[in-house]
C-alpha cells in the first residue's frame, strides 16, 4: 500500500498561486507514475499533472497547461503542484495518488492509491 501525505490548499483570489505538495512513500522507487486528480461533488473526475519516478516525465490536463506546473523535490522526498493564474473553474477537491507503472497516465481513473484529499478554493 503507497501513502500519500498531501499539504498545501486553501483559498485564494483569482490570478494567484497556491502550491501543492505529497510526500510518497514511493518516492526513492523507480516505475510509479505520481499524479493529482481533481473533482468536485457533481462533477467528473479531472487528471491535472502526473510525473514518472522513473524518468521525471511530465504530462497535463489541457486545462491547466501553461499555469500549473509538477515536479520533483529530491531532497524533501515531494512531488509538488504549483498552480498559477489559478481561476474559479479551479476550484475542486485535490488528490493526490500513485500508480504502479513507467510512464505517466493522462487517465484520471487508473490510480489505485489516493491521498485523502485537500480543498483548494479559488474566488472573489
Amino acid at each position: 500500500q503507497v501513502q500519500l501525505a498531501e499539504s498545501g490548499g486553501g483559498s485564494v483570489q483569482p490570478g494567484r498561486s497556491l502550491r501543492l505538495s505529497c510526500a510518497p512513500s514511493v518516492f526513492h522507487l523507480d516505475y510509479y507514475a505520481i499524479g493529482w486528480v481533481r473533482q468536485a461533488p457533481g462533477k467528473e473526475r479531472e487528471g491535472v499533472a502526473c510525473i514518472t519516478t522513473t524518468d521525471g516525465s511530465t504530462v497535463y490536463a489541457d486545462s491547466v497547461k501553461g499555469r500549473f506546473s509538477i515536479s520533483r523535490d529530491n531532497a524533501k522526498k515531494t512531488v509538488n503542484l504549483q498552480m498559477n493564474s489559478l481561476k474559479p473553474e479551479d476550484t475542486d477537491v485535490y488528490y493526490c495518488a500513485a500508480l504502479r507503472r513507467d510512464h505517466y497516465t493522462t487517465s484520471a481513473y487508473e490510480y489505485d492509491n489516493w491521498g485523502q484529499g485537500t480543498q483548494v478554493t479559488v474566488s472573489s
